[in-house]
């Protein structure tokens, strides 16, 4: 009857903030998702659980070890999750209003079918021929996080995307062939863009400027990259500062609709 009565007193406030609960979760999970840190996650979950359970016992030792660590557990997790919470804060802080109209259609499970899909297929095909000419090409895909702050290194564009425009872009005498693009809703918003390194993580010896301009970029945000090497011709695709590993160019291009959708 308690339980009933509480239900009759549920509020369009309520809803609401269940809503907007259930919507920050989700964002949560979309950040830590694949990564070390879910799992890190999961540990500070498991380590509460245990702490509730051991002041319900009275096991007045253990508690005390475990409410030790949990007061202290807000600064842990401002170091543990610092990559994910700049990059939380950047998606609320770099919205981009103007492109998506209002606001609940930037997440993605509101997007419209009118949104012009990224010619996934046309750039790949580009890719592997710049590859096969040993021409070298860093590509960054715009997704949830506004990327004009790095548009504004470079020179801004509005070229809709084909494979002879990516070519052309990164053809070796091409004024426009140094640093990155940055693609976003199938559209070339800027070419020549200068990208934040990675200094901190071991990259392999393969790996050139190129590579750790891409795990910069995705690290700080939550776009995704592609990098033709001049050296070797080889495709790499990064998401979230990681190296994503991919048997075929099929397989890439699903992977990467997949992560625009």
């Amino acid at each position: 009857m308690d339980i009933f009565n509480d239900l009759l007193k549920f509020s369009i406030v309520d809803i609401i903030d269940v809503f907007l609960v259930a919507l920050l979760l989700y964002y949560v999970y979309k950040l830590i998702k694949g990564t070390v840190a879910i799992n890190i996650f999961i540990g500070i979950i498991i380590t509460y659980l245990a702490w509730r359970l051991t002041e319900f016992l009275n096991m007045e030792l253990l508690s005390g070890i475990f409410g030790g660590f949990m007061k202290v557990g807000i600064i842990a997790l401002i170091v543990v999750f610092q990559p994910e919470i700049r990059k939380f804060l950047l998606m609320v802080g770099s919205t981009n209003f103007n492109r998506r109209r209002t606001f609940l259609k930037q997440f993605s499970f509101l997007k419209t079918e009118n949104e012009d899909e990224t010619n996934i297929d046309a750039i790949i095909s580009a890719c592997t021929k710049m590859g096969q000419s040993r021409t070298g090409a860093l590509i960054v895909f715009e997704r949830n996080n506004n990327l004009d702050f790095l548009s504004a290194s470079g020179d801004e564009m509005n070229i809709k995307v084909t494979q002879p425009i990516i070519e052309s872009i990164f053809f070796k005498n091409s004024p426009l062939h140094d640093g990155a693009i940055i693609i976003s809703n199938n559209i070339v918003k800027a070419t020549r863009v200068i990208l934040p390194l990675n200094n901190e993580k071991t990259v392999p010896k393969r790996f050139g400027l190129r590579h750790r301009a891409a795990i910069g970029v995705t690290e700080r945000t939550d776009a995704l990259a592609l990098v033709v090497s001049e050296e070797t011709g080889q495709i790499s695709y990064f998401k979230d500062g990681e190296f994503i590993v991919f048997d075929t160019t099929e397989a890439l291009k699903s992977l990467i609709k997949k992560d625009l959708a």
